[in-house]
């Protein structure tokens, strides 16, 4: 493009940037709001933003692979009978069959049993295909309701009271009717072919102390044997944790708003909820202000990509992490093989999140027979078996370089932020001798010693 001397030239906006302009356009022209699957793909602090400080001659570190670092993790050990005991801290978290194919979940169970770690049925009932295939599963109660029964509750090793998700705080689920197959229908006694939408809130209880019966209902149908968990979605981290914290949760779930969704409103996606990072830490501190940190667990979700990820959130006070959109990458989301069809929908392998369509290429977000047929679900489940694998040594690696002979001996002081908004989301120090934002000064991280360490301060404390 040639401009004329006299002009200037052409000059993109900030505010109106050339995404901006085409969705003001999409919607004037369609006079509806964008659905969409995914999490939030603006730009967010992130675990990125951390950095470790391996060990030199004031740590010690341990030996390559000579030196065991532990990786084992015990979720509900606060009331439950039965206590879930896992090898590695990452598990699989609740993505329901309806939003995905039945080989797709039977391939999750696969992967996750061969890792020794749990994965999560997700709205719309427990299916035979994913229990079979499930050594440690955990069971979804969710405000819609729909395949409840108390036999799926009895045959799950933990109960997940869901809240909350991270892609959509305060706002319910959504299944279009071009995903309700008559399988689908029949389990959710719902109309084949027409949208649902569950609903935003629970319709039996409104509050932390109705939230307080209901768990105690959970525990007698299932004879307390079951971990009861809590997941909430990342908006008052430090309020939200205590009071599930009173209501007598075992686990509690904490999903930051880079997790996914199967289909939400965009504005929803990206304008909603903390990031991850900005929410560990409030969360950690509610637990240590009530004498409960380590004894009632906390796992950490949304944006969960590597084992440095895994370690960051353990050290920032997490007991484990859980992964969805990157467990269904590893089955073979956005795999560039199926490139020629995902251009045919309108888009590019990487970029593909309209999972709502149920037309997805590689068999995952789907219910159609003949695309679902794609996915081999033993083939997919060794996929993320290896993948879990490489974020349990990667993990390994940091805490070893770091001296720790487990993972959750990391600790806030391992790390270290880039950036001044970082390190106050995460409540540890920047390079150098510079103050933690609103906290003490540097404690011996990289930069002389101060008499205080840093504290996450709560609202108004």
């Amino acid at each position: 493009m040639s401009v004329p001397p006299h002009r200037t030239p052409p000059r993109f906006s900030a505010t109106f940037n050339p995404n901006v302009i085409a969705e003001i356009q999409r919607a004037a022209a369609t006079g509806i709001y964008d659905i969409r699957g995914g999490g939030a793909k603006r730009a967010l602090p992130h675990f990125d933003d951390l950095l470790f400080l391996g060990a030199s001659i004031s740590r010690y570190p341990l030996e390559g692979y000579r030196e065991k670092c532990g990786t084992d993790v015990t979720l509900g050990t606060r009331f439950a009978k039965k206590p879930i005991k896992l090898k590695i801290p990452v598990t699989v978290a609740g993505m329901s069959f309806g939003s995905l194919s039945g080989p797709a979940k039977e391939a999750l169970g696969r992967g996750a049993s061969a890792a020794g770690t749990s994965t999560t049925t997700g709205d719309g009932g427990m299916t035979p295909e994913e229990r079979g295939h499930s050594s440690i599963l955990v069971y979804q109660y969710l405000p819609s309701r729909y395949g409840m029964n108390p036999d799926d509750l009895r045959k799950a090793d933990a109960i997940e009271i869901v809240i909350g998700q991270g892609a959509k705080p305060g706002g319910g689920g959504m299944l279009l009717g071009q995903k309700i197959s008559p399988r689908v229908a029949k389990m959710r006694t719902l109309p084949e072919g027409i949208d649902q939408r569950s609903a935003c809130r629970h319709p039996d209880w409104t509050g932390p102390d109705d939230l307080e019966i209901k768990i105690e209902e959970l525990r007698e149908i299932t004879d307390w044997e079951k971990p009861i968990y809590v997941k909430v979605g990342a908006s008052r981290p430090y309020y939200d944790t205590a009071l599930a914290a009173k209501s007598g949760a075992d686990v509690i779930v904490l999903d930051g708003m880079q997790g996914g969704t199967a289909a939400t409103q965009d504005v929803f996606i990206e304008h909603v909820g903390l990031p991850t990072l900005a929410a560990i830490r409030p969360a950690v501190q509610a637990l240590q202000d009530l004498g409960l940190h380590r004894k009632l667990q906390l796992i950490v979700s949304g944006g969960i990509r590597t084992g440095a990820d895994v370690a960051k959130a353990l050290a920032l006070g997490a007991d484990a992490v859980s992964i969805g959109t990157a467990a269904l990458i590893a089955l073979g989301d956005n795999d560039p093989q199926w490139e020629a069809e995902y251009q045919k929908l309108g888009t590019t392998a990487g970029a593909y999140d309209d999972w709502q369509e149920g037309l997805d290429p590689a068999g995952i977000t789907t219910q159609d027979p003949a695309l679902a047929a794609r996915l081999d679900p033993v083939k997919a489940g060794r996929r993320l078996a290896n993948y879990l694998s490489v974020l349990t040594l990667e993990a390994q690696t940091i805490a070893r370089a770091c001296g720790k002979s487990h993972l959750h001996n990391l600790e806030p002081e391992d790390l270290v932020a880039l950036t001044i908004e970082a390190a106050a989301m995460a409540g540890v120090a920047r390079p150098g001798p510079h103050r933690v934002p609103g906290g003490a000064k540097n404690a011996g991280r990289a930069g002389p010693p101060a008499p205080a360490r840093a504290r996450w301060t709560k609202p108004g404390g």
